[in-house]
């Protein structure tokens, strides 16, 4: 296929992901119950939870992909797991801030990202309260609402103002919170919003300037790491290596280098 070809086939990918991730906002918003939600089931931890609208959620992203492209395969944080024969994989999140939801702090989102092989080439991330749709195409660019988004230019990182986020095990929580006590000095401030892709959508945005967090899941990083490489950011890990469950760095060129530095003379990707 030529490269054209590809692109056009990359953009029909990115518009099914958007139809899909705007659909499954509006269920979570609209069909939520009143009062307090059902827990489906815990995961890694107590505090991991599972709500009954997450599965739901999954189930109706899974079905409308389906529809349009049977062959592409699936793999969702609630448990889709699909091979597929086309060479695509979806990559799922069907509520990525599932605590905030169940309180109601209307930071969550849908994500919903195509993998061609090894590379995602496109992802739409939803926040289902204010309705802010985040997009990307590689090699194409990112935007916001139609619009193209940009990350900041590189402030030093004593101005930076960086996002990060904790994982569920309380292990691993307090070794995040030895590594903060060290990075909060360092920096203008931290903000901690509880979904990643919202995170990584903020930095392409220019609402923060930096961010890393342990312990992504793919279906954490595949939409908003796509929208914060194609806003312009570099993301990856530390000592050169990708992105990925060990940590995840995102942040302009030249503010990028001094944060992983730093953050490896902490080890923050070692686990405890």
């Amino acid at each position: 296929m030529s490269p054209a070809g590809m692109s056009a086939g990359h953009r029909e990918l990115l518009d099914l992901a958007l139809e899909a991730a705007r659909s499954a906002a509006r269920l979570v918003v609209v069909e939520r119950p009143p009062g307090q939600l059902a827990v489906a089931a815990t995961k890694s931890s107590a505090t991991d939870i599972v709500t009954v609208m997450d599965q739901r959620a999954e189930r109706a992203i899974v079905d409308r992909i389906t529809a349009a492209r049977p062959d592409d395969g699936f793999l969702g944080e609630e448990g889709a797991a699909v091979d597929g024969t086309s060479g695509v994989t979806w990559v799922i999140d069907p509520i990525d801030g599932t605590v905030n939801y169940l309180y109601e702090i209307p930071s969550y989102a849908v994500s919903v990202a195509a993998r061609v092989g090894d590379q995602v080439v496109a992802g739409a991330v939803v926040n289902p309260v204010s309705g802010e749709t985040w997009s990307a195409l590689r090699g194409e660019g990112a935007w916001l609402d139609g619009r193209p988004v940009r990350v900041n230019a590189a402030p030093p990182l004593e101005l930076a103002l960086v996002a990060t986020g904790f994982g569920y095990a309380a292990r691993r929580r307090g070794r995040q919170a030895e590594i903060l006590r060290t990075v909060l000095p360092r920096v203008r401030d931290v903000r901690r919003a509880g979904a990643a892709s919202l995170d990584l959508c903020a930095l392409a945005s220019g609402r923060v300037d930096a961010y890393y967090e342990q312990g992504l899941k793919p279906w954490d990083l595949a939409a908003g790491g796509l929208v914060a490489e194609e806003a312009g950011a570099v993301v990856g890990g530390l000592r050169g290596g990708p992105a990925g469950e060990a940590l995840v760095v995102a942040a302009p060129v030249g503010l990028f280098e001094p944060l992983v530095e730093l953050l490896e003379t902490l080890h923050a990707d070692r686990l405890y």
